[in-house]
């Protein structure tokens, strides 16, 4: 016996009509699902770091909580009671758990020597070191009543009064090219 597509249409639909005809109802096994997903698991609630919206979420991790144990995330989901997006996730922000765990992200600086085609991992003091070497360099030979050649951008995960302190920074440098998502 040859099944097409349209028999497969017309026989799910009165299937799913029957079902929900008759009661059937998938939400208390899903609720059910959902608690043994993260029986175990502390919350932590927390905001998406992508956007200057500021959603908010919360992170599921499995860990004794001891000192020098890195606990495990193992669930993100958006927070119903935050008052911006009561539970609702945009794409990035459901995303956040891969970000988290991806074995690809970075965690300590590199560079790129001139001439070089290779990444090198670098400490956070030699990382620092350097581009302060290159701030002051291109600030002396460039700096004539304003620093034009040196612009910064803030990001929308920055604090107001981060951003404040990296504007005054910026501007006792000369540094007249500026953005930040403070103002937003």
């Amino acid at each position: 016996m040859s099944t097409t597509r349209r028999d497969f249409l017309k026989l799910a639909t009165v299937g799913g009509t029957a079902a929900a005809l008759f009661g059937f109802d998938l939400q208390p096994a899903l609720a059910e699902l959902r608690v043994l997903k993260i029986a175990r698991a502390n919350e932590t609630r927390s905001t998406c770091p992508y956007c200057s919206v500021s959603c908010g979420v919360i992170i599921y991790t499995i860990g004794d909580r001891a000192k020098n144990v890195t606990p495990q995330i193992v669930h993100v989901e958006g927070d119903p009671d935050h008052p911006i997006n009561r539970g609702t996730l945009c794409p990035k922000g459901a995303s956040l758990q891969q970000d988290i765990l991806n074995e690809r992200r970075l965690v300590k600086p590199q560079v790129r020597r001139p001439g070089g085609t290779d990444w090198q991992d670098i400490s956070w003091d030699d990382a620092l070191n350097e581009i302060a070497a290159k701030v002051k360099k291109t600030r002396d030979d460039t700096f004539i009543n304003r620093l034009e050649s040196i612009a910064f951008t803030g990001g929308c995960t920055d604090t107001n009064e981060f951003n404040y302190l990296v504007v005054k920074s910026m501007r006792a440098l000369g540094v007249v090219h500026l953005e930040n998502q403070a103002r937003v």
